[in-house]
């Protein structure tokens, strides 16, 4: 699961527990392959701006990594 995955990048490089980490993350939406056939994924992280930093240079590299994810 992207989140899982999210998660234990950031605990590793980061630090902070789990549990943060998710919370700021938030959930991760699915979009239809036919509507968004780059990338169907997308996380809206809250948080400070160090942490969405922090979360949204990891997604950007996931991203390319892991363009389309299944339900």
């Amino acid at each position: 699961m992207m989140i899982d995955l999210l998660v234990a990048r950031l605990v590793r490089d980061q630090g902070r527990s789990k549990h943060h980490w998710r919370k700021a993350i938030g959930p991760v939406r699915l979009y239809d392959r036919e509507t968004h056939p780059h990338c169907n994924w997308a996380v809206t992280p809250t948080g400070t701006y160090r942490d969405v930093a922090l979360i949204e240079s990891l997604l950007d590299d996931l991203r390319q990594l892991h363009p389309l994810l299944k339900a």
